[in-house]
């Protein structure tokens, strides 16, 4: 575990690297819906985005903790960790449920940033949230699996060599545990041997999403992870990582509409005195700030659970609930105080506003968490 002086080093790094990205840099990746290879690369040779990775395969062998602190700084400037957080924590299944030789082969490439392991193809169009109903097919026919189908809302797939793939083995009809019957594979982006197109989406943020269609693309058995018929539980494994790591990046841009809301907010003169002085603005900042920060707490609570290998489910499914709606509360907190400036690309707000949103409702819709906390915590009915 990293001292505290360890992690405070850590952040005065990443905010030295952010230094190099300034407003303008995001505001032109934005408008051009680009990629911001720079900043990655940035990134990559310092070696952060290897943190989780132990270090016998060439990462940093952080924690939870660390790695929590290096996605909130950089949301806290005026980037956006998205661009490549899933480099730092989808190598998560591999990690816990690869085989040895999986382990050698591709962890300290994805560790040094040789090797891109950016993509998760699990979202489908009629699946949604319901994972247990994905319909991908990967049928094995001796060496090999043939995998047909279709994703959806699947991120930096054309920023990625490699990519981890959950398909159905077993037909749903004949499972009486609907959990079973799907894999994991690690799909080779750089040698496909089939048809696979990957459409880009339109979305409202610059997330580079895209459609994937599946005809006949094969993969080597021995790029399949664990057990046939595992892969639903694999995936669950990895799901208290991604909310922790995703309440960072919430808390972070919670942080810089704070920062921005009150740093315009007292210097903004109308009727002869800064408009922070009035309530009407003031205290909506305030508040944002005060869920902000209590956010930041229960992050800090699920990450150090993580950390200690303790059961963790339920506070980073909080963290992820309470940091999503504070960032959103900071948001238009923040907008508000700027009036009309805040719709204006040069102020960033506009922008930082349409990406904060998707928190509150990926990678987990904000109601299913509460299902999940009515449920498995308050022990209520199950509600679906």
């Amino acid at each position: 575990m990293a001292s505290v002086e360890d992690r405070n080093a850590i952040r005065e790094a990443i905010r030295k690297i952010c230094v190099g990205f300034p407003d303008q840099y995001w505001r032109d990746i934005d408008k051009a819906s680009a990629y911001p290879q720079a900043f990655v690369d940035a990134l990559t040779q310092s070696g952060y985005l290897g943190c989780l990775i132990p270090e016998e395969y060439g990462g940093a062998g952080l924690g939870m903790a660390e790695a929590a602190i290096i996605l909130e700084e950089i949301n806290r400037s005026p980037g956006n960790g998205l661009a490549c957080h899933a480099q730092m924590y989808t190598m998560g299944t591999l990690l816990r449920h690869g085989s040895a030789d999986q382990k050698q082969r591709y962890l300290p490439g994805i560790a040094s940033g040789e090797i891109r392991l950016q993509a998760f193809g699990v979202t489908e169009p009629n699946a949604g949230s319901e994972s247990t109903r994905i319909e991908t097919r990967a049928e094995r026919k001796g060496d090999k699996y043939i995998v047909n189908g279709q994703k959806i809302f699947i991120s930096r797939v054309k920023q990625s060599d490699l990519m981890l793939l959950l398909a159905r083995t077993t037909p749903y009809n004949e499972l009486t545990d609907k959990t079973q019957g799907l894999s994991v594979f690690i799909l080779d982006l750089r040698d496909i041997k089939g048809r696979f197109e990957v459409q880009p989406l339109d979305m409202m943020f610059n997330y580079h999403t895209n459609i994937l269609f599946f005809e006949n693309v094969e993969i080597p058995v021995e790029n399949r992870i664990g057990e046939e018929g595992k892969g639903f539980r694999y995936i669950i494994d990895g799901w208290n990582a991604e909310r922790i790591l995703i309440a960072s990046e919430a808390i972070g841009d919670g942080r810089w509409f704070v920062d921005k809301g009150t740093k315009y907010a007292s210097e903004r003169v109308v009727f002869g005195k800064p408009i922070g002085a009035n309530q009407g603005v003031q205290f909506p900042l305030a508040k944002a700030y005060a869920h902000v920060e209590a956010a930041a707490c229960m992050r800090d609570v699920a990450a150090a659970k993580f950390d200690a290998g303790e059961k963790c489910g339920a506070e980073a499914n909080m963290a992820k609930l309470l940091a999503s709606e504070a960032s959103w509360e900071a948001a238009n907190a923040c907008l508000d105080a700027h009036g009309g400036y805040g719709f204006t690309r040069e102020f960033d707000v506009e922008r930082k506003f349409r990406e904060t949103r998707l928190f509150m409702t990926a990678p987990i819709n904000n109601n299913l968490v509460l299902a999940f906390l009515g449920q498995n915590v308050l022990g209520m009915p199950k509600s679906y």
